[in-house]
């Protein structure tokens, strides 16, 4: 009687692991904008960083002419004026030297889909052909790797309380060379859990956990969630910061969202101070703020969360 051949074993090699991340190059990539949509806004200035194994390969940075107004409140946030992209090459210009700046190394950003839309629209605007080069978030990276370590995953709180080399300032290179930074933390911790080809870093994010280490998946809704508290936190900041005393300055130091969808969320705002609630609702009801509130403040917190339950409790310091 004939056997049947047995299964023979096959080991992985490096080609099977993927292209290893210390031979991998990196284009970091930044851009400042006129606005939010790769429709109908424009770049006003690019700032890249090409990196290989831990060193700096090159940087690229430029000033673009929108060929549009920038608005005041962009003015504001980057320090980019009308006057600075006056004489700026127009985006048609620039785009040669990026692509070729970016070659084929893989397009990493904060936020990446952000730098990528605007990057596309571009190309396509100027009849060029589409980015084909693969794509890491280090925003998605740092929320599976970082996120019990810090309060948010916004890159200035990244690198002040990882302290980075580099801190962001709204300006695209010095931007890009602070997510450089930060993409190095991140392979480093990633190494640590046995990642170290291209491939398992860009699964990372939504890699399934083993069942006894800890969640790194947030419960079904969360990012939905998340995203009511933001909203949550400007509209109350925006509501009571009319009230609050010049001489006696006083900042929202938690909310507490409770999104009962299809209801619209409640939030209980909590002063840093005594602030009397008479004159909050005088200003305006809708702030619901109550002498509840500074009782709060007084006790202790639980540490910022996205629980099942629905309840999502959110710290700002200002």
């Amino acid at each position: 009687m004939q056997r049947a051949p047995r299964e023979q074993f096959h080991q992985q090699s490096l080609d099977d692991l993927g292209l290893p991340l210390v031979d991998t190059t990196f284009v970091v990539i930044d851009l400042e904008t006129t606005g939010a949509s790769p429709r109908t806004d424009a770049i006003t200035e690019i700032g890249a960083v090409k990196v290989r194994g831990g060193e700096v390969l090159g940087t690229f940075g430029t000033l673009v002419d929108p060929g549009r107004s920038i608005p005041p409140t962009i003015t504001v946030l980057t320090g980019i004026t009308e006057a600075m992209v006056a004489r700026a090459p127009r985006i048609g210009d620039v785009l040669p030297s990026l692509v070729e700046f970016l070659g084929d190394g893989v397009i990493v950003g904060h936020n990446v889909r952000f730098d990528v839309g605007f990057l596309r629209a571009a190309l396509e605007r100027d009849g060029r052909a589409d980015l084909g080069s693969p794509t890491v978030d280090t925003v998605a990276l740092s929320r599976r790797l970082l996120r019990d370590e810090v309060p948010n995953c916004r890159l200035g709180t990244l690198a002040e309380r990882l302290r980075l080399p580099h801190r962001p300032n709204h300006r695209a290179l010095d931007d890009a060379l602070a997510t450089a930074d930060l993409l190095h933390l991140l392979l480093e911790r990633a190494g640590r859990l046995g990642v170290t080809g291209l491939d398992d870093l860009i699964d990372l994010p939504r890699m399934a956990g083993h069942p006894q280490a800890v969640d790194t998946n947030p419960p079904k809704g969360a990012p939905a969630r998340a995203e009511m508290a933001i909203e949550a936190v400007s509209q109350i900041w925006r509501r009571t910061s009319s009230v609050l005393s010049n001489n006696s300055p006083r900042a929202l130091t938690a909310v507490t969202i409770s999104p009962e969808p299809p209801m619209p969320c409640t939030a209980l705002a909590t002063t840093s101070a005594s602030m009397e609630p008479d004159r909050a609702h005088a200003s305006d009801p809708a702030a619901k703020i109550s002498t509840d509130a500074a009782n709060t403040a007084r006790r202790p917190r639980a540490s910022p969360s996205l629980p099942a339950s629905g309840v999502v409790t959110v710290t700002v310091s200002r």
